[in-house]
Formats: C-alpha cells, sequence, structure tokens
C-alpha cells in the first residue's frame, strides 16, 4: 500500500473484510500510512459492522456502509451511510448530499433505524452459523478452499482476531468447477440464490457470474475469483437446518 503512494494521494480507500475472498487489510497499517501521506483514511465497514469491527478505533477518518446489508438486517431497503468523527468533514460531506441530492427517503431511513435496534442480535447469530457453515466446509472440501477469517486456517486468522471481536456470516468457498458450482446453488433449498447479503434470510451467490460478472475473466482470474467460487450469506435460520441443507446440495462433491 505505501509504495502506491503519491504527491496527488488524497484518500485510501479499504474494504475488509473483501467481497467475496475475505481477505482483510490491517486497519492500524493503513492508518499509518494514511497520516505519514496527509491522506485520509476510508474503510468500507459493510461485511464487518460495528458490533464486530470498529475501524475508527483503529485510525480510520471516514467510515462507511450499505445499510441495505447487515445494518438494516431484513432485506427491505437500499441504501448507504456514511460516518465520521470530524465535523469539517461532515460538513463537507453534507454540501455534497444537498448538491447531489443522494439522501435516503425517510421509510428507508426509519428501516434501517429499525435494523440496528436488533443488530447486535443478529450478528451473534450470523456468527454462530457462520463459524459452524464454515467448519461443515473445512470438513468436507479441505480448509485451504474455504475462506472465512474465523477459521484457524485463514492466513490472516491472527490479524482477523486482533482487530474484530467476531467473524459474521459471509462465507466464500472454491468447488473447482462452474458445474459444481451451478449443480450446488441449484440444489440449496433453505439457502436462496440471490447477490444480496446481510440479512436474517441466508443466500447464495456465484459471484463469477452474479456479483463480480462485470470484472473481465482474466482480471477475476488473477484476483482469485474462478469459476468454482461460491459465496454464502449465512442467516440466522436453525443451524441443523442449514447444515442439513448443505448435506443434500453437496451429495457428490
Amino acid at each position: 500500500m505505501a509504495d502506491a503512494i503519491t504527491s496527488s494521494t488524497r484518500a485510501i480507500i479499504v474494504e475488509t473484510p473483501t467481497n467475496p475472498l475475505m481477505r482483510l487489510t490491517d486497519l492500524g497499517a493503513a492508518a499509518d500510512i494514511a497520516k505519514k501521506a496527509g491522506a485520509l483514511l476510508i474503510v468500507d465497514n459493510t461485511f464487518a459492522p460495528p458490533v464486530f469491527q470498529r475501524p475508527f478505533e483503529h485510525g480510520a477518518d471516514i467510515v462507511y456502509h450499505s445499510s441495505t446489508k447487515y445494518l438494516n438486517g431484513h432485506s427491505d431497503m437500499v441504501g448507504g451511510i456514511v460516518i465520521v468523527r470530524d465535523d469539517g468533514l461532515a460538513e463537507r460531506i453534507q454540501f455534497i448530499l444537498n448538491a447531489a441530492g443522494a439522501v435516503p427517503g425517510p421509510m428507508d431511513a426509519w428501516l434501517v433505524l429499525r435494523g440496528t435496534k436488533t443488530l447486535h442480535l443478529r450478528m451473534a447469530a450470523h456468527d454462530t452459523n457462520g463459524r459452524k457453515v464454515s467448519a461443515w466446509l473445512a470438513d468436507r472440501l479441505g480448509a485451504e478452499r474455504v475462506f472465512y477469517p474465523g477459521l484457524r486456517t485463514h492466513p490472516q486468522h491472527e490479524l482477523a482476531c486482533r482487530q474484530m471481536t467476531g467473524f459474521g456470516g459471509m462465507v466464500s468457498v472454491d468447488v473447482g468447477t462452474r458445474a459444481s458450482a451451478d449443480k450446488i446453488v441449484t440444489a440449496l433449498r433453505v439457502f436462496t440464490l440471490a447477490e444480496s447479503l446481510g440479512g436474517v434470510e441466508s443466500l447464495v451467490c456465484h459471484p463469477a457470474t452474479m456479483t463480480h460478472a462485470s470484472v473481465p475473466a482474466e482480471r477475476r482470474a488473477a484476483i482469485g475469483i474462478g469459476d468454482g467460487l461460491v459465496r454464502f450469506s449465512v442467516g440466522v435460520e436453525d443451524t441443523a437446518d442449514l447444515l442439513a441443507d448443505l448435506e443434500t446440495a453437496f451429495k457428490g462433491i
């Protein structure tokens, strides 16, 4: 990251964990680099909402979320939220909001506020189910094919433990081929095939043909998003039901 800084750098933007490979950025190190460069550190905290990760405590200047996801938690609105601690930044962002008109409607805002009332309860359930689903997948296919920072085998597990207090419900797995991925996503019944994430219901997504379909194939391959990658947004349903659904869908895989 430090090697990419130039004299024109004004901000560093990071997503951690990343979608869909669950790679982490060391927020403290990123904040140090940004500070030395006189730049802002902006963190996309959508995958690890403030119940589990608080970037301000690690030096971030701006934190944003897709409020559609975990903050709302019920898949019934679309929006985003930007949080700052500095009054000057707040004034600049407010000016842009007024000028661009990119503001949520009152009902959307109310739905997010409603969701935050149960955020801590929902995230605990997502985390419990995410750990169990990732462990099941690791046992079935091998830990090296499962992307979840809560697994001790994740290459950045130690970092995750330092800057996160929970790991959530986002789990990705490499099942090898497009044919295997297609078989799994069509056989699942409790998990619904959909691009979104972070709601109380469990969803499954095939990034190469859905969320990342617009990324050129060679670029997807270079960053590790192969045709066999499947992403789960593990919901809050009964754990046994989720594992039984996986057991059925993964037969023969």
